[in-house]
């Protein structure tokens, strides 16, 4: 097989909402920086709502991106977090999947803290294969030809082979 249509994964998301700033969204940004090791960047509101009580700019979640080997290290305890099964509806036609965590106390080393609560966490894949460099640079970016994408079926086979994952 040809190495470059091999399948890996360019950087794993991972994001915390908790809709309101303060005592909340300073637990759920430790919480994720002992999760993933990193330091995580706050997302705020892009715009006021009086019904629930937000203003543009208001911090309400927060996020960290992960590349590499933390990356891989991280979506292989996340899975089995999950039960190794993820949907069909789970994964995008550019190959790229998403699932949720109900609860951080799932991770190993988290305990539940009655002060803190329990949080929930999404987890967002994002999958390529060499040569994606020619659609992303800025001087002569050019469009991805078809046979560099990554499609549906090539992540399920991809998940199969290399994480044991049962796509339904």
């Amino acid at each position: 097989m040809n190495p470059n249509r091999a399948v890996s994964i360019d950087k794993v998301v991972v994001h915390m909402g908790v809709g309101e700033a303060g005592d909340r969204l300073v637990s759920a940004e430790k919480i994720l920086t002992e999760i993933t090791g990193n330091k995580p960047v706050r997302g705020v509101a892009k715009q006021t709502i009086p019904a629930f009580g937000l203003r543009k700019g208001m911090p309400l979640s927060c996020k960290t991106t992960l590349r590499g080997p933390s990356a891989e290290q991280f979506l292989v305890t996340s899975l089995k977090v999950v039960g190794n099964k993820l949907t069909t509806r789970a994964i995008d036609q550019q190959g790229n999947f998403s699932f949720g965590v109900e609860e951080h106390t799932d991770y190993p080393g988290q305990s539940y803290d009655p002060k803190i609560g329990i949080f929930g966490l999404d987890v967002t894949v994002v999958v390529r294969r060499n040569g994606v460099r020619i659609a992303r640079r800025h001087i002569q970016a050019k469009k991805l030809p078809l046979k560099q994408r990554v499609s549906h079926d090539d992540t399920v086979s991809f998940l199969n082979e290399a994480y044991s994952v049962e796509v339904q």
